[in-house]
């Protein structure tokens, strides 16, 4: 299973989380989706870089405290940081946090 590395210490809101997925994965033209949706989308292949894959979250806890907007995602309240941990692993993306 391939393995990617990003950088966590370059998240410092949710722009900067996509464009850190694009250089991690690298995706054609480095997109790997600009909101949860089209990540989601991302993960369902046919664009760029398909699970099953690993991907190594270097200084997590850096983008934790960045990510820190709430959502309401079903029928409860969590922070951005946790809704993508959400959508990559429901993705079939495991995700190792450093």
């Amino acid at each position: 299973m391939p393995e990617y590395h990003l950088d966590g210490a370059a998240v410092t809101d949710e722009p900067s989380l996509y464009a850190a997925l694009g250089r991690a994965v690298v995706p054609p033209d480095g997109y790997y989706g600009r909101n949860l949706d089209a990540l989601a989308d991302c993960l369902r292949g046919g664009y760029g870089t398909e699970p099953p894959f690993t991907l190594v979250w270097h200084d997590s806890a850096a983008a934790r405290r960045a990510l820190t907007r709430r959502l309401v995602v079903g029928v409860r309240e969590q922070s951005y940081f946790d809704a993508v941990l959400d959508v990559l692993r429901d993705g079939g993306v495991t995700v190792v946090l450093r």
